[in-house]
Parts: C-alpha cells; structure tokens; sequence
C-alpha cells in the first residue's frame, strides 16, 4: 500500500475485532504533513485501538496501516525511531526521578537534547528531581509531554494529551504543538477536550462505534454545520409568520427578537424577514462541541459489544 506524499498516517479499511467485540470497523484515514490532526470520539469508540494498531502494539484483523511512509508492522522499529507516543494511561518507573526518566527515554532514541529538554521542564514548571512515584497525576503527565517532544520527533501520537494538567500549562502545551507544527512535523491528538482542539487542530476526525463518519476541516464542518441566527425586528413580530419557512426550526420570539437554527439554506428565513423592518442580524456561531454532538445523536453508550476505547 503506498501512500501520496505528504500522508504522514494512512490506513485502508482498517479493522479490529477482539473476539467477537467490536474494536473498529474499516477505517481510511490520511493524516497530512506539518497539521495538527483531532481524534475525536466517545470512550469506546476506537480511538485508542487505532493508535494502537498504528503502533503495531495490537495487530489488525484486516486492513492495513502506513506510518510515515512505512508499513506499521513489517517496519515498526524504524518507525520507533521517528515517533514519540504518550499513551493514555502513562505507566513509569516510580523509583526514578523526573530526570532519569527523560534521560533514560532519550537515551533509547539515540539523541538527547537537553538544552531543549531543559527549556520543556521550564516552560511546562516541572520539578524533575522528584522521584516519579511522588509526583500527582499532572506531573506525571508533564514528564510524559517532556518525553514526548524533547528529541523533536517527526510525528507526535499524543492520546489525552493534557489530562491532569492545570488551565496554564495546557495553554502552554497548545503552543508546545503549534511550534512542531510550524517546524514541518505532525501532531495527532486525541481528545475529548473539544475547546482544545477547535483551538489546535487544521482537521479532525470523528469516530463513532468503531467507524469513521467525519474527516473535514473544522471550518468546513462548522459550514455544514446547523446555524443558529437572531433578528432583531424595529417592532413587534407574530412567531406564527415564521411557522413552515424552509429549513427553519426551534423559532422563538421576544421582545422583537427572532431566534432560531437553520439547517441549510437561509434564503427562506431572510425573504420571509426582509417583509418586516430588520435592525440587526446575528450569526451565533456553532462550537465544536455542538457539531460533534450532533454526529453522535443523543450519544452512544458502551453497551455489550464494544471493545475499550
């Protein structure tokens, strides 16, 4: 399977079943050079058994991934050598300190470099003479975030990246990928966070019951995405002349102030307007977290069948 240039990650009808449980189910993914890339999904939706099969740490039941170019299983260890990945749950060794943790995983890639490794321990405010066992979860994650960017790796695999971490070293983390970003490498988190990664990511991808059923920009899915609109009217307006317009729904009105979302086209919310006296229009503009949850519905459970996340 040969990728297209650029195609940092690339998987072809990817898929994994633990037995008779569902893990993922025939996923395409291309994720590009130098951007920022969001996985999103519920637990149990498949993010981490795709990164795991990326990694060659599970293997497929079918289909086929490429990392870098390179086939995830036949050529894992090269592979190894050009991607950082912090897991979810980040297991270390308790008995060593902060610092022996990030020389030890520096020195099993081959090129430390510890002016920068310094500059991450300062800019995340880690202590790293701490011994690992002391430290809090959030400590422990930053130890995770040195480790991952310290020998500036082509591709970064980061899963729940910022979990544990206080508002100010998250914000720091965001600049900490928006550098490797601009350096020309890639980033692919995963997240359930959606502020931060409406704030970071160029694309997302979303994942539902071990499916993917959305890869776009997120500017392209907020264009798709339900709008919500307020009117303002010079004087009183009857809800009811608003009742059957095209693609309209949830009208309300108060105080002379229409509101409502409209799924596709406004030409029909406008013409219907302009026949009363228009003071202001408003875009109330759809988050990230709204567009997810409209792909998921009234959300998915981890019922009998599916695999962990």
């Amino acid at each position: 399977m040969a990728g297209p240039p650029g195609a940092v990650i690339r998987t072809h009808a990817l898929t994994k079943y633990y037995g008779t449980a569902r893990g993922i189910v025939d996923v395409d993914l291309e994720v590009h050079a130098a951007e920022t890339f969001g996985f999103l999904g519920q637990n149990g939706a498949g993010k981490s058994t795709t990164i795991r099969l990326l990694l060659d740490l599970i293997r497929p039941t079918s289909g086929s991934a490429e990392v870098l170019g390179l086939d995830a299983h036949r050529d894992r260890l090269a592979i190894d050598r050009r991607v950082a990945y912090l897991p979810g749950e980040l297991a270390l060794y308790g008995d060593l300190t902060g610092t022996q943790t990030l020389e030890y995983l520096g020195n099993l890639r081959g090129r430390p470099d510890r002016a920068y490794r310094a500059e991450l321990v300062a800019r995340l405010e880690l202590d790293p003479s701490r011994p690992i066992k002391s430290l809090s979860r959030g400590n422990k994650q930053k130890v995770g975030l040195v480790a991952a960017f310290q020998d500036r790796p082509e591709l970064l695999i980061l899963d729940e990246p910022t979990s544990g971490l206080d508002p100010f070293v998250q914000l720091e983390f965001e600049r900490l990928a928006g550098e490797a970003r601009s350096d020309g490498r890639t980033v692919f988190i995963s997240s359930h966070i959606l502020p931060e990664v409406e704030r970071m990511c160029d694309r997302v991808g979303i994942i539902r019951e071990g499916r993917l059923v959305a890869v776009e920009s997120i500017a392209t899915l907020k264009a798709r995405a339900v709008q919500r609109l307020e009117i303002d009217f010079a004087g009183p307006v009857d809800a009811a002349a608003f009742a059957g317009v095209e693609n309209v729904r949830e009208v309300s009105l108060t105080d002379g102030t229409l509101r409502c979302t409209v799924v596709g086209s406004v030409d029909g919310l406008l013409k219907r307007a302009a026949a009363r006296e228009v003071v202001r229009i408003r875009t109330i503009e759809t988050s990230l977290e709204e567009i997810f949850l409209a792909y998921y519905g009234e959300g998915e459970g981890e019922g009998a069948g599916h695999a962990a996340a």
